[in-house]
């Protein structure tokens, strides 16, 4: 792979022979700032404010939510960035404009990294798949799109029994976020090709031990030829670009160390717990990389002069510990990067930045207490079924409407009914999809059920489940 080609400021719309739009001259923007400013003015990342990272609806507004993480992430990988961005100078691989636009992307990539994701976090996804796999079970024709698409395991029937929140985000990209057009942000080759997290087709995906790029669905098969025709601009082929390594570390480091913060301040953990877990042997943590950040947090809150005990020390743990975690993942995320560089460009290079570096038995270990202490805490389970069975609901009411929508826009029966609650957005994409005749129509009939769905935020969904259900 090489930069040039790499930092493409194409733009979605002209790879389909669309015209590009012109720029007054008094915009100065470069390309790339200009898809930064794109997503953080569309209502996509908007309603990131009322999705659930962690925690689901929780009261306190010191949580993180998922804007409040994709701020964050966003924050450290435009750092990251801009710090490999002036190695790749001092190394010649790329010029000054070219680094900073590196800087650039990464920051775009870690504000809309989530953009795709359901409401109630994960659990959303979960529970939209094993709809989809309870539906099947029900009915082992239910994937019949037709001739030669019949199979539950074509590409068709698995985006759905697979459904990932990462290949939403590329949907959401380049069609669902609309303005005047359906070609979504129309953000830059180069910014898309870096937002593409996986680069399996969700009937090509591999179990754990394979490349982990593969290990989820990257792409729907509505937007595989877009797939196919920015890996041709950017000359990535089925391979990852290099600034996705640099988005997906600053995640892992940002994720797995505010959990803990969060979850500390929710009272699901106490500091000595964290920190016991840390010390236990079996764990095999770096003790002398973990007691560095543990004293530094310490001296730091010491130094404070303040008289901190009980719940109020171990939030200011939680803080400190977090900063100098991060600090220390980072730096070694960074220099894992330089020296993978080479196989990173020619595509060799197949595992995560964070859990290859030298700080990866901490990182590790932060994956180990959010498995076992945070998203199965009691708490943190009751929230997760509740969204679940908003979704369950939610999807089998307006699975109705769109299974039975006969193109027309009456209303006289119950499924028209349904289907006129449908965002008008997302009906527009699908009568389009529906006019081009490239998929199947069922396909398309699940996808606005499913489009719906994960466009809403959780407030909104829990309050359309109670207004449809009387609850």
């Amino acid at each position: 792979m090489k930069w040039e080609t790499l930092l493409s400021t194409a733009r979605i719309k002209t790879l389909f022979g669309q015209k590009a739009t012109s720029l007054p001259p008094q915009d100065l923007r470069t390309q790339f700032e200009r898809d930064y400013d794109r997503a953080i003015f569309s209502t996509t990342v908007r309603r990131l404010q009322d999705k659930a990272q962690v925690f689901i609806k929780d009261p306190s507004d010191a949580v993180r939510t998922r804007l409040t993480h994709s701020l964050e992430v966003s924050t450290v990988a435009r750092d990251f960035g801009r710090q490999i961005g002036k190695w790749l100078v001092e190394t010649k691989e790329v010029t000054p404009s070219e680094a900073y636009d590196i800087e650039v992307i990464a920051s775009t990539c870690g504000l809309i990294h989530d953009l795709g994701n359901p409401p109630f976090g994960h659990a959303g996804e979960r529970a939209i798949s094993h709809w989809f796999k309870r539906r099947l079970e029900q009915d082992k024709n239910f994937f019949n799109f037709g001739e030669g698409a019949t199979d539950s395991n074509s590409q068709y029937a698995q985006d759905f029994l697979k459904f990932e929140g990462n290949a939403q985000t590329v949907r959401l990209l380049c069609k669902l976020q609309m303005l005047a057009d359906l070609n979504g942000l129309n953000i830059t080759c180069g910014t898309f090709s870096a937002a593409c997290k996986y680069t399996a087709a969700s009937h090509q995906t591999v179990d754990e031990v394979g490349p982990h790029e593969k290990t989820k669905p990257g792409f729907f098969a509505s937007e595989a030829d877009l797939i196919n025709s920015i890996r041709k601009e950017t000359g990535t082929e089925d391979r990852r670009n290099p600034i996705t390594f640099l988005t997906e570390a600053c995640d892992d480091m940002v994720y797995l160390t505010v959990d803990i913060e969060d979850a500390i301040r929710k009272r699901i953990l106490r500091w000595d717990q964290v920190e016991d877990f840390l010390k236990d042997d079996k764990n095999k943590v770096d003790q002398t990389l973990l007691g560095k950040c543990i004293d530094e947090s310490r001296n730091y809150i010491k130094k404070g002069g303040l008289e901190m005990k009980g719940h109020e020390f171990d939030e200011a743990m939680a803080q400190c510990f977090r900063t100098y975690a991060i600090r220390e993942i980072f730096s070694a995320s960074r220099e894992e990067f330089k020296k993978q560089y080479a196989n990173i460009m020619e595509g060799k290079y197949n595992g995560e930045l964070t859990r290859d570096c030298s700080a990866s038995s901490l990182v590790n270990a932060f994956g180990t207490i959010g498995r076992e202490m945070i998203y199965n805490s009691p708490q943190t389970l009751k929230l997760e079924v509740m969204g679940r069975r908003v979704i369950t609901d939610l999807m089998d009411l307006f699975w109705e409407g769109a299974e039975k929508h006969d193109g027309s826009k009456k209303t006289r029966n119950f499924p028209g009914k349904i289907f006129a609650l449908l965002s008008i957005n997302y009906r527009r994409v699908y009568e389009d999809a529906i006019k081009k005749g490239t998929l199947p129509a069922r396909y398309c009939r699940m996808q606005l059920v499913t489009d719906y769905i994960c466009g809403m935020t959780d407030t909104f969904a829990c309050r359309l489940h109670k207004e449809l259900g009387n609850d």
